[in-house]
C-alpha cells in the first residue's frame, strides 16, 4: 500500500495494520501545541485531578489555547480597575508601592486562577 492510500485510509477512520500506522506516524509528525503559563496550568490540572473533564473537551489544544487568551483578558480589566483602587494606588514611598503592586499581582492572579483555571 502507497503513502497516499494509507493517508486516506486514515482519513476516512478505516482500521490500520501495525505497519500502516508505523509508516502513517513517520508520514504526519505529530502536533506539539505550545501553552501559556494559564493553559499549561489548565492542562496540568485535568490531567492531574479532573480527567473525567478533560474526556469531556472535545478540542483540548483550542479550549487551552481559550483559557490563554481569557486570561490575558482579565488580566488587562482586573490590572485596570484594581490601579484605580485606593489600596492599590502609588504613594511614592517605593517599599510600599512594590507592596501594593505584588498584592495586586497576587489578587490578579487567584482570581484568574480560580476563574478559569481551577474549574470543575
Amino acid at each position: 500500500m502507497n503513502d497516499a492510500e494509507i493517508l486516506t485510509k486514515a482519513e476516512r477512520g478505516e482500521g490500520l495494520t501495525e505497519e500502516e500506522v508505523m509508516r502513517y506516524e513517520e508520514l504526519v509528525p505529530p502536533v506539539h501545541h505550545v501553552y501559556g503559563k494559564y493553559g499549561t496550568l489548565a492542562r496540568d490540572y485535568l490531567e492531574n485531578r479532573a480527567q473525567a473533564k478533560m474526556w469531556t473537551i472535545e478540542n483540548l489544544p483550542e479550549y487551552l489555547h481559550g483559557i490563554d487568551r481569557r486570561a490575558e483578558e482579565m488580566d488587562e480589566v482586573l490590572r485596570e480597575k484594581l490601579s484605580k483602587s485606593e489600596q492599590y494606588k502609588r504613594t511614592g514611598d517605593y517599599l510600599t508601592d512594590v507592596r501594593r503592586l505584588n498584592a495586586m499581582n497576587a489578587a490578579i492572579e487567584e482570581e484568574i486562577l480560580n476563574e478559569l483555571v481551577y474549574v470543575s
